[in-house]
């Protein structure tokens, strides 16, 4: 049987080395070394809403990937991310629907962003661990902080505008524009926001 790792998400940070892409980082469970995989923006941004908790307006891809699996009764056992070759990170979903087991090669950035809506594991190999991973004298990691879950309605619409732009500059057009309708909802019902803003 094969050696492996289990890896937990840590969190997502800008990339300053590479223009328009995030670093996420993986913790290895039981050791001292730290994973960085350089995403695209649309992977880092449904990474980030899954760790913060946010509920978009409508389904993202990889949420509507998990209802389409609870709908065909089909369960994601782990991800494996089991090659790194010339800066590649490739990984497989192991797939499961109670009679049948399979494996899908998949992005390692999707694979993770369905295993956080499915709580699902996350392994790798030692091989992988030592030749990737940044050794870290500290074991112990500050956990990331899961809010409960919000919807973006929840927001003021300071913090709204705040996403609007982001996403504006992430191109998230769509997202940006549902975010655009809450504020004119939330500011049509609230005379002292609109008031607010346009005295900004």
């Amino acid at each position: 049987m094969m050696d492996k790792v289990e890896l937990k998400v840590m969190g997502i940070t800008y990339n300053p080395v590479q223009s328009g892409a995030y670093a996420l980082l993986l913790r290895e469970v039981d050791g001292p070394y730290r994973i960085p995989i350089v995403v695209g923006v649309a992977e880092a941004q449904s990474i980030a809403m899954r760790l913060e908790n946010v509920i978009p307006p409508r389904p993202m891809s990889h949420d509507l990937m998990v209802s389409m699996f609870h709908a065909y009764g089909i369960s994601l056992e782990e991800v494996f991310i089991y090659k790194f070759s010339e800066g590649i990170f490739m990984s497989e979903l192991r797939l499961s629907n109670g009679e049948r087991e399979i494996s899908l090669d998949s992005r390692t950035s999707d694979a993770i962003a369905l295993a956080l809506r499915t709580g699902s594991p996350i392994f790798t190999t030692p091989e992988i661990v030592k030749k990737t991973g940044i050794f870290m004298e500290e074991k112990t990691d500050s956990p990331i902080v899961h809010k409960k879950h919000q919807k973006l309605e929840d927001f003021s619409v300071e913090e709204l505008e705040e996403r609007m732009h982001r996403f504006v500059e992430q191109e998230e057009y769509e997202l940006a524009a549902e975010i655009q309708k809450i504020i004119k909802k939330k500011t049509s019902s609230n005379p002292d926001e609109e008031t607010k803003n346009i005295n900004k």
